[in-house]
């Protein structure tokens, strides 16, 4: 089976450069937690996020660290391509070498670019991959409905599962989701691990909304936060998550 077939790459990056390309991705800086307490303060310092060996670099440290007023124990990096890289369907693809250690919460997602429905998680969102401490396993999530605390979540955990020694820490794996109008699917290393249809999120009175606008992708560390629990005095730092390339495809006749 050809997994690209009746594609076409449209946006790519293989971090071949000397640096991020900022055509491409944004560094986010805050200390907002994310929304799910967590400890992190997203630097765009090139310790936290830098190409290195045309790998994207997105590493955690266990340092005290402060912007505007605010304080945390770890530092990290979160890059997203809002307003560079936004599209509605395709197939988005990330090869990625996971951290390991308890209270580090990898992600590659994507956000609504225009809130058109209204903040979270009424406009929606899409968890390509998440890994929260487990290194043989992935899980991927949706979310969307009303506003926060209305919000609804439909999650498969563990979508992927490897069996040991092997683990997401060990070696490159590519995460993908294909996002087509009526359905989307994931997948980790081409195979299929998670298919949703519209007929379970879509808005009352609609029929594909809040999946039918435009997002953008978000790659990131956090450290801590309501799913992975704190890190341990055995999480090693500095942590890294390494992304070797991201690519997306649009689907045609």
């Amino acid at each position: 089976m050809n997994i690209h077939q009746n594609t076409k790459l449209i946006w790519a990056d293989d971090f071949d450069g000397p640096s991020l390309d900022y055509s491409k991705w944004e560094c986010e800086v805050n200390a907002f937690g994310g929304g799910n307490h967590e400890l992190q303060l997203y630097t765009d310092y090139p310790k936290n996020v830098r190409v290195e060996n045309s790998c994207l670099v997105l590493e955690a440290h266990r340092e005290k660290c402060a912007i505007q007023g605010t304080t945390r124990d770890y530092s990290s990096g979160r890059v997203r391509t809002k307003h560079r890289g936004d599209w509605k369907y395709g197939r988005f693809e990330v090869c990625a070498k996971l951290p390991q250690g308890k209270g580090l919460w990898p992600a590659i997602w994507m956000l609504p670019t225009d809130d058109n429905y209204g903040v979270w998680a009424a406009s929606g969102e899409i968890d390509i991959m998440e890994n929260i401490g487990k290194p043989t396993e992935v899980s991927c999530a949706l979310h969307f409905g009303e506003t926060w605390p209305r919000n609804i979540f439909t999650v498969k955990n563990p979508a992927a599962v490897l069996t040991a020694p092997d683990s997401f820490a060990s070696d490159f794996h590519v995460f993908a989701l294909e996002w087509r109008r009526p359905c989307m699917q994931w997948f980790v290393d081409d195979n299929l691990v998670w298919e949703q249809r519209a007929s379970v999120w879509r808005r009352p009175g609609t029929t594909h909304a809040p999946f039918d606008k435009r997002f953008h992708l978000l790659l990131n560390l956090a450290v801590g936060g309501g799913l992975p629990g704190n890190p341990s005095p055995r999480t090693k730092f500095p942590a890294r998550m390494e992304v070797d390339w991201v690519r997306v495809y649009k689907f045609v006749p």
